[in-house]
């Protein structure tokens, strides 16, 4: 299966360093290239699988709005950057980038990214986990540890009883923890009622690896 990649940056020899790079990767195809999202979104080419968005465009344009549009668009977005701003990464994911990753990164580390956007998951890096570890915005909860560790193991897919066994407690103790989860996110303005609302809460807030 291929998975179609385009890259928004306004730096030039980057992009044609992208397509270089990306051309000899078995299962990667770039189709597209642009300055500005717009620019990307007004070409011919479909919408790519995963869009690897430079976070700050010489046009001005705010991340997070750019961020919406591709998703809008039926992208997923792997944001790259220099910029190791706590502020503005979680902003991103917020917005809803689907990984976040530095551009002093090596090609194996960005297209093992690329491949974990297009599987649906998020590329955590290290400045990712630190940033949302370190977020305090009143809408994202503090949880607990055991909180934190049951709502991961239940959001990926584990049944309440996996994941109580994988915690080393009761399923109703497990049950107790998931309720406080969705109380304190109902508290913050962000219900999650169901599985697959948590799993939304996990991959907003950046929660998916410890």
């Amino acid at each position: 299966m291929i998975t179609t990649v385009a890259v928004v940056d306004d730096d030039r020899m980057l992009r044609d360093g992208m397509r270089t790079w990306l051309s000899g990767r078995e299962g990667l195809r770039l189709t597209g290239s642009a300055a500005t999202v717009p620019e990307l979104l007004g070409g011919p080419a479909e919408p790519a699988d995963v869009v690897l968005l430079d976070l700050l465009l010489r046009d001005g344009s705010a991340p997070e709005a750019n961020i919406r549009a591709l998703t809008d668009a039926g992208c997923r977005v792997l944001v790259i950057s220099t910029v190791p701003d706590r502020a503005r990464i979680v902003a991103a994911v917020a917005a809803g980038a689907d990984g976040y990753v530095t551009k002093d990164n090596d090609l194996p580390a960005l297209v093992a990214a690329i491949e974990e956007v297009a599987a649906g998951g998020t590329a955590v890096s290290p400045e990712m986990a630190f940033a949302c570890a370190h977020d305090e915005r009143p809408e994202r909860p503090r949880l607990s540890p055991r909180e934190l560790q049951v709502l991961r193991d239940y959001a990926s897919g584990l049944t309440l009883k996996a994941a109580a066994r994988r915690a080393g407690i009761t399923p109703n103790t497990a049950k107790d923890y998931l309720d406080r989860v969705k109380a304190k996110y109902r508290q913050a303005g962000r219900p999650a009622y169901t599985k697959i609302d948590l799993a939304c809460r996990v991959r907003e807030d950046g929660l998916g690896v410890p």
